[in-house]
């Protein structure tokens, strides 16, 4: 089933625990910290592959979590990384933030890839918080959570040439002919429901990919048939080619079909107007001689090119083949790769805090010391000392002194509250 849109969520692993240890053996009597430092989190990669043509997984598939860090151990030990998890998409897969709906990636070629969620920071063991004051400490860290974060997946077709025009225009039996794609054709309206793409091979070593957009009626842009689903994928194509009834002219004049399907061209992406079209009048096999030629001259009063074929019967098509493939020649296009970094939103000014007070409690805001606290294992002596220790080279008690704060104060920062004494 083709799926060109689909939402994600992504969470980074966990990084893992610092420990607390300390040398006992013959050799170092007297001791010593040998605590090891745990290991980062693994990512959660988008990849590009080739071979994949719609987001259909990810429609039972859509929550991925990143390989935790391992602990650390004893003997200085560092816990091993968790393994990054790539998840393969689509060429042509765009990766928007469903939060903000700024656009993280664009990718456009195969093996483009990029990070949406990173692993978190592994804990430090106790050999990491020793200095010369501080010969055994018993602190350690907790691996570092991760965000998550919500995606959206959007799926834009790279193909060279895109096959337009009305319900029935034959544009479906056109790609079935020219590539071998097995189209499902009928004779009434939207037949095609989904874009179908296929491969045309020119002379053995040439070839060039095609997609037929399914039938564009008037409101196509907004949404009116099904429309903007569709038009979206002509964006990336590197010329078109317009198929036109020239069956129904009795019924629907063949230009202002031609002109209405481009007015929508031009209001999804006015862009698109500047794309190279080839003008195809299809099913001249039930169409008197005169009458076709009548049709070509209407269409070049207006200065186009009319090229008529019968896909039922072959005739035209084998120089509309090699129309299409000297003009691809001659025709190139600035696809904008545009993939970008993930952007990762913090404070202004990551060390600044803030302090409210809420009765006899302090509320501590900012994000190196929540970072700090939410890592910290507070059980023991050491690691409250430590905390401590930090608060003031911060200058965070001096400002908690100054809004008023005394002994036995409650000071909550994130999850955590502790008493206050300084």
């Amino acid at each position: 089933m083709f799926i060109d849109q689909a939402d994600i969520h992504v969470h980074g692993g966990r990084g893992g625990n610092g420990i607390i240890s300390f040398v006992s053996n013959r050799h170092h009597m007297k001791g010593g910290t040998d605590g090891g430092s745990g290991g980062s989190g693994g990512a959660i990669i988008l990849r590009a592959k080739a071979g994949m043509s719609t987001l259909y997984r990810f429609q039972s598939d859509s929550i991925f979590r990143g390989r935790p860090g391992s602990n650390g151990g004893n003997n200085n030990k560092k816990g091993a990384r968790g393994k990054d998890t790539i998840i393969f998409v689509p060429i042509g897969t765009m990766v928007f933030d469903r939060k903000s709906g700024g656009q993280i990636a664009d990718l456009l070629s195969a093996g483009d890839e990029v990070v949406v969620a990173r692993g978190g920071e592994g804990g430090r063991g106790n050999k990491s918080f020793t200095n010369s004051t501080r010969q055994a400490p018993r602190i350690c860290e907790r691996g570092a959570k991760v965000q998550s974060h919500a995606l959206r997946l959007e799926l834009k077709i790279l193909a060279d040439v895109g096959i337009i025009g009305r319900p029935n225009a034959g544009k479906s039996s056109l790609i079935s002919l020219i590539s071998g794609k097995q189209a499902k054709v009928a004779d009434y309206p939207f037949t095609t429901i989904i874009p179908n793409i296929g491969v045309v091979n020119f002379d053995d070593v040439h070839q060039f990919v095609v997609v037929d957009i399914p039938g564009l009626i008037e409101g196509a842009h907004a949404g009116k048939g099904l429309g903007d689903r569709f038009l979206k994928h002509i964006e990336r194509t590197r010329m078109l080619v317009h198929m036109v009834d020239l069956a129904e002219a009795q019924v629907r004049d063949p230009l202002r079909a031609y002109q209405e399907i481009n007015r929508e061209l031009a209001a999804f992406n006015p862009c698109l107007t500047k794309r190279r079209q080839l003008v195809v009048g299809n099913k001249i096999d039930l169409v008197e001689e005169n009458e076709v030629e009548r049709l070509r001259a209407r269409f070049a009063e207006s200065a186009i090119q009319l090229l008529p074929v019968s896909v039922v019967t072959g005739r035209g098509i084998p120089q509309l083949i090699t129309k299409i493939y000297h003009v691809l020649q001659e025709t190139t296009i600035d696809k904008g790769k545009t993939t970008v970094p993930w952007r990762v939103y913090r404070y202004s000014d990551k060390a600044g805090f803030s302090v409210r007070r809420e009765g006899n409690v302090f509320i501590l805001r900012g994000e190196a010391i929540e970072q700090l606290v939410q890592k910290l294992v507070l059980d023991s002596r050491d690691a409250r000392e430590y905390l401590g220790g930090r608060l003031k080279k911060m200058g965070i008690v001096r400002e908690l002194v100054r809004r008023g704060i005394v002994e036995g104060d409650l000071l909550r920062i994130g999850d955590v509250e502790l008493e206050f004494h300084n």
